[in-house]
């Protein structure tokens, strides 16, 4: 399953945003992600520093911390692995973090295979 946002107007965004995910089922309650980011502000002083997938009612259920900025490749897409969600769970909304201001910025929801 994918999911698509529309990225935001670079010279007003204050988050990063998440582009697009490819989500694969890697067993029943096992799942990764394919996330795709833009973060047009990206330097080695500021930058998106990690991603996260939640429940619609905020439960965290894995997050990929990034290390470094990605000022040469923008968008760019990092992958999160056996993320383990529990059964009752269809879907997942998939955001961002800047590591000024924190999580924001546009998300994808994105259904989980299988459920």
């Amino acid at each position: 399953m994918t999911g698509t946002a529309l990225p935001a107007d670079a010279s007003a965004q204050k988050y990063p945003d998440v582009v697009s995910v490819k989500v694969h089922a890697r067993g029943s309650d096992t799942f990764d992600f394919d996330v795709t980011v833009s973060s047009p502000y990206d330097t080695p002083q500021r930058y998106a520093d990690a991603f996260r997938a939640l429940g619609k009612d905020g439960k965290v259920f894995g997050v990929r911390k990034l290390l470094h900025d990605h000022a040469t490749e923008q968008p760019f897409t990092r992958d999160l692995y056996g993320v383990s969600i529990p059964r009752s769970v269809r879907a997942v909304v998939i955001q961002a973090k800047d590591q000024n201001y924190g999580y924001g910025g546009k998300t994808v929801e994105v259904a989980l295979p299988g459920r």
